[in-house]
């Protein structure tokens, strides 16, 4: 297998990212979020992008995630869990532009956003589940009594590029994650054509335990070495 290639700046590992991509990023309350990418995304100003993350709420903590894209508008379409903060003080940039007609959204229960995620990276292209039966979230979708249980059906979800955050990749591009940003990263990385992924450090081939190696190489494009 050849090495994965490492940039050591954002802006040219997503170089080829053109306007109207499907775009997956990860990261779950702040944490795993591969932000040097994102912001290299806005800086380029990649515009008409269809984001698939799990939180849009504006960050956590003062930490940046994918709604900073929301905010320039380059996004024409969110597919989330947790597209607004719970609290009504503020009006977000999301809001505003929904009920400008500017911006398509799909809030998805992250359970099933997650299993989307993971469905499209196993080439499994839909599948039957309980969640939301009963609620809007079943409205317009098959549902069938499966073992006694009313489920829906719900399609896959793939991107054309995945930016992801690991702490550690060998240069065949296995990825080792820390602690919680163990979330969105793994089934992101297998559901794009390309996976971009942010890591803190790029170790030789070989010295990564393989018992720690979550996402394999195969999966992995580009590498990118966090600044800082």
């Amino acid at each position: 297998m050849a090495g994965r290639p490492v940039y050591h700046d954002p802006l040219d590992a997503i170089a080829d990212i053109p306007d109207g991509a499907v775009i997956m990023t990860g990261g779950f309350a702040g944490r795993g979020v591969p932000v040097q990418l994102i912001l290299a995304l806005r800086e380029r100003g990649v515009k008409g992008i269809t984001l698939i993350t799990n939180d849009t709420s504006g960050g956590w903590g003062g930490r940046v995630d994918a709604s900073c894209l929301i905010e320039t508008k380059q996004v024409k379409k969110v597919i989330a869990s947790w597209p607004v903060p719970a609290s009504t003080a503020v009006i977000t940039p999301l809001e505003q532009q929904l009920l400008a007609g500017e911006l398509e959204l799909e809030v998805v229960p992250q359970g099933t956003l997650a299993e989307r995620i993971r469905a499209a990276g196993a080439g499994i292209g839909a599948f039957y589940t309980p969640t939301g039966v009963g609620t809007p979230f079943a409205q317009g979708k098959d549902v069938r009594t499966i073992n006694g249980i009313e489920q829906i059906l719900e399609y896959s979800l793939a991107a054309d590029y995945a930016l992801v955050h690991a702490h550690k990749a060998d240069a065949y591009g296995n990825l080792v994650y820390r602690r919680t940003a163990r979330n969105f990263n793994p089934p992101m990385a297998t559901a794009a054509t390309v996976t971009i992924a942010e890591v803190d450090e790029v170790v030789p081939a070989g010295s990564l335990d393989p018992e720690g190696i979550v996402t394999p190489g195969i999966y992995v494009h580009r590498l990118v070495v966090k600044k800082g």
